[in-house]
This record gives C-alpha cells, structure tokens and sequence, in this order.
C-alpha cells in the first residue's frame, strides 16, 4: 500500500507565493491528473513533494504498509530513496552523456541497483529506440525521444510512487498520445500509483482515474471520479472552450 497525502501546503519563490493551502491526496494504484495551465503551481507542488523547494507550511506524508514518513524536510535522495521518481517537465536529461549513461543513473537508489539488467530491458521494451540508440548522446536525440528517456530514466529507479510534470510539453500530438498511452502501460506492468500534472485534458483524461484543477495555486475543483472531472464547470471553460 502506498498514498501521498498532501495537506494545506504553502510554497513560493521568495515574497511570491505559488501555493496557496493545496490539500490533494494520491492513493494506492491510481492515476490523479493535476490539470491546470501554465503558472498555475501544478511544477511547484511536484517541487515540494520531491524536497527540490521547501513549503513554507503544510505537510506532504507518504503512507506505506509499514510506516507515515513525512516528506516535508527531507533532502531530495532522501525521497527518491524511499520509492519516488519523477519525470521533470522539460526531461532535465544529461545531454553530454549517452542514452544508456542516463539510464544506469537513474538506477543509482540502492534499491534499484538489482534490478537494473530487468529494468533496463522493459524499458527497452516500452521504447525500442533506446535500445537502438543506446550510445547517442542524449542533447542528439529530438523532443519525443527525450521524453521517452526521461520517462525510462525514471522507471529504471523502480520507483512505486511516480510524479510526471508536463509530459506533453513540446511534443506533437501524435507523440503526445504515445506518452500518456505509454505511462499507462508502465504503471500497470510496474504496479506503479501515479500524480501527473497535465494542461492538456483531453489526454490527461484518458488515462486518469480522477483529478484535480489548479487556478492561482490554489485547489479549485476536486473530480472525485473521471465522469465528475469531465462535467466540471471549469473543465468546459478552460479546456472545452465553453463559458
């Protein structure tokens, strides 16, 4: 069992504040879209949970089958140590070392270190061009290969608990699809429970098993199922283009 529950968090960026008491919980094997457009918080709040920006209140609590850690204070190798990965929104990849390279880093957590042989062959698996490239520098590779890295540098931490920021971000929308689709089966072949934070609804919707929107840092609207997101005032003026 594992749930992320994130309760009146406040963060910004000097006299700026981002968040605004966001309270959003993420449970054992689900999918939760955090929909929002840009500048909204959705980059800041996977920031918190990933101990990369301190909140300035709130806690972030991960609850396991043995133990309630809270996030809040750790350091950053502290959190991916315990299971969490995320997929930066714009790959944040080592562009001067080779695909393969990337890989092998993302399985330093200790827990990862053996199953790298079979994790690197899944991701070979969901992304054959990986393993086709394996020697090209990342920076060589185009914007939908980058993506596929970023999401496999993750995969390969064996991560339980997995944060994707803006994977659509750049791609075309072919590609776009390929990506949600892609994180779907990954999350089913890894047993993975996944926040992804998403301005595109109509892909985020497809594989989300509910969600929130997100407006000036703050929580407008929870969607406690798919039917309840897609009915969402909110949802029709941002995304359907209906006032």
């Amino acid at each position: 069992m594992i749930r992320l529950v994130i309760d009146d968090l406040e963060a910004g960026y000097g006299a700026v504040r981002a968040l605004h008491g966001v309270s959003i919980q993420v449970r054992q094997g689900e999918t939760v879209a955090l929909l929002g457009t840009n500048g909204n918080g959705k980059s800041t709040l996977m920031k918190c949970v990933m101990g990369l920006l301190k909140p300035s209140r709130g806690s972030i609590v991960m609850e396991t089958d043995s133990e309630r850690v809270e996030l809040t204070g750790k350091n950053p190798h502290e959190i991916v140590a315990l299971g969490v990965a995320l997929v930066p929104e714009g790959r944040r990849l080592f562009p001067k070392l080779t695909v393969r390279e990337n890989l092998l880093l993302g399985a330093f957590r200790r827990g990862a270190r053996s199953e790298i042989a079979h994790n690197l062959a899944l991701c070979h698996e969901a992304f054959p061009v990986l393993q086709e490239r394996a020697s090209q520098l990342a920076g060589s590779m185009s914007g939908g290969q980058q993506q596929m890295l970023a999401i496999a540098r993750a995969i390969m931490s064996a991560p339980r608990l997995l944060l994707v920021d803006e994977p659509s971000v750049g791609l075309s929308p072919v590609l776009v699809k390929q990506m949600i689709d892609t994180i779907a089966a990954l999350k089913q072949r890894f047993g993975l429970t996944v926040l992804m934070a998403e301005q595109n609804f109509h892909q985020a919707s497809r594989v989300a098993d509910r969600g929130y929107i997100i407006v000036h840092g703050e929580i407008a609207f929870e969607g406690r199922n798919l039917l309840e997101l897609q009915s969402s005032e909110l949802v029709k003026s941002y995304y359907l283009g209906k006032l």
